[in-house]
């Protein structure tokens, strides 16, 4: 690992004005979740704190914003530096005129880091994301990116549990006290849905149509979309739901119809985090005796694949996993044509040479 990210890492900075815009625009217009903003405003401010080391810029608060400022307002028939030119003083200047071979040189200073294929694919989709929102903000001469290429990945499959699996985790939580019960319903929905632990704590008590046996789920980009529920699903939500009315120690939890108020809660009465929903999942694994590396994406994985194996269509997949794009559900064909495979491989008399 080079220096210069070593020190990267252990030194703190301020965040520069450009950066502080770019999140705002993803949280304002692209409406990215709360995580995926973090994730690239800390890839923003690691490639930002390894430019200041190797350049030696002294940051000066008031000269950033000063020179942010300018680019942001200067007149449109004023042209920014030539694409590679470093120009002005400031760090922010030598970000927003970077060339693509300085940027090679910062991706290759992460090479000691070890970072997997995904990681490293994510931190160039951040960059860039960011310098295609600079060059059409007006800040950046050019987008230095367009010459960077992303590595290939190998396509990984996503994992599916069995059913039997499944039903073993669904029938751990215990069913006689609030808590125990809302764990069992929170499980029974993740399964049932498909959905992602990020929308499972987002939902609220209104969200959930009793008569229709279904719930109105915020996706990605804020994009609300109805899903089913199955029967076995509602039955442990409405349980949940009746033991929280006949606790005095919860009846106070959906005040008001329950307007607003979280449908899964922790025991104080506020919303769950999806940290709390996978340390409470690893509960369960264990003690139903399972494999620690079952995920809430695991169950969100066997849901589709599940629902493909027993002949579903892949475009009402999509719809209920809430995919903008067919390509991105198309992962799991290959995932039941596998299975498929194997079980041609298994009993069919001619499918192997004897």
């Amino acid at each position: 690992m080079s220096n210069a990210t070593t020190n990267a890492q252990n030194h703190s900075m301020p965040t520069l004005p450009p950066v502080q815009a770019f999140v705002q625009y993803l949280d304002g217009e692209r409406h990215f979740s709360a995580y995926t903003s973090r994730c690239y405003g800390a890839d923003l401010r690691q490639f930002i704190e390894w430019a200041q080391l190797s350049s030696g810029v002294a940051i000066d608060e008031a000269a950033e914003a000063k020179a942010y400022e300018a680019r942001a307002n200067r007149p449109a028939n004023s042209p920014l530096n030539p694409a590679g030119k470093i120009g002005g003083s400031t760090l922010t200047d030598k970000i927003l005129d970077a060339s693509s071979d300085w940027i090679r040189i910062f991706l290759e200073s992460l090479s000691g880091n070890e970072y997997s294929g995904a990681t490293m694919a994510r931190k160039i989709a951040t960059l860039r994301s960011f310098y295609k929102w600079a060059e059409r903000r007006g800040v950046a001469p050019s987008n230095p990116m367009t010459a960077i290429r992303t590595p290939k990945q190998g396509k990984r499959l996503p994992k599916a549990i069995t059913m039997d699996q499944i039903e073993r985790l669904l029938v751990t939580p215990p069913d006689n006290d609030v808590l125990g019960m809302r764990d069992r319903a929170m499980l029974e929905t993740m399964y049932s849905t498909g959905i992602r632990v990020s929308e499972l704590v987002d939902l609220n008590y209104d969200d959930m149509d009793d008569q229709g046996d279904a719930l109105r789920v915020r996706g990605k980009g804020k994009r609300e979309r109805i899903v089913p529920v199955g029967t076995h699903a509602m039955a442990a939500i409405r349980r949940f739901v009746s033991m929280v009315r006949g606790d005095s120690r919860y009846a106070h939890i959906w005040p008001n119809g329950g307007a607003g108020k979280a449908l899964f809660m922790n025991k104080h009465g506020g919303r769950l985090s999806s940290r709390s929903v996978r340390r409470k999942l690893d509960k369960y694994l264990k003690m139903a005796g399972m494999d620690p590396k079952i995920s809430p994406h695991t169950l969100r994985h066997s849901f589709a694949t599940h629902l493909l194996e027993n002949g579903a269509d892949l475009r009402s997949v999509q719809e209920l996993l809430g995919h903008q794009s067919l390509s991105t559900t198309q992962v799991y064909t290959h995932l039941t044509a596998q299975r498929l495979k194997n079980a041609y491989n298994e009993a069919h008399p001619r499918s192997q040479a004897g």
